[in-house]
């Protein structure tokens, strides 16, 4: 996965390294063996899937969860920055790692009860993850684990995940 992964300096700000995934989405093997590992934190021990919808955040947790759902049999719910939805939504403002954002679901995106893998490209400050578990519990769905391709050890998100499993591929 290291070679499929390119680091961008100063992206999009200068002291920030993007990670671009777009060399693995480009990849079949890659993107399909990605696809399975991220579904896994949806299934249990046997294998059965164990959540009702996949959320993705945008934009690269679009491409991801979209084919993770498909793995799992469940649905997907896109999560969105605002004014992108065309219905009504809950939204939840949060800080990222060069900025501030807001998040966007649909309020009958989910139903109460559902239960929801998270699903994103990097967990990096955990603001998104913890934004996006906020819009799902409006919904009276409940958030099951967050499932991501990269996580930035050294920024901490993983603590805003609360007591959400996280299953990170890669852990930098």
């Amino acid at each position: 996965m290291d070679r499929l992964v390119v680091d961008v300096p100063d992206f999009p700000e200068p002291g920030i390294v993007f990670k671009d995934v777009t060399p693995l989405l480009a990849d079949h093997d890659g993107l399909t063996a990605v696809v399975e590992a991220l579904a896994d934190a949806g299934r249990d021990a046997e294998g059965r899937t164990v959540v009702d919808k996949v959320v993705g955040m945008e934009a690269r947790g679009f491409i991801l969860a979209a084919p993770v759902a498909l793995a799992l049999g469940a649905g997907f719910v896109p999560v969105r920055k605002a004014g992108k939805l065309p219905r009504a939504t809950h939204a939840v403002s949060y800080s990222l790692e060069y900025g501030e954002a807001t998040l966007e679901l649909h309020r009958d995106a989910l139903s109460a009860g559902e239960r929801v893998l998270l699903v994103d490209d990097v967990l990096a400050t955990g603001g998104t993850v913890r934004a996006t578990r906020e819009l799902i519990e409006r919904c009276g769905a409940e958030p099951a684990a967050v499932s991501v391709l990269l996580e930035l050890g050294a920024l901490g998100g993983r603590e805003l995940a609360g007591d959400l499993p996280v299953h990170s591929l890669a852990v930098i």
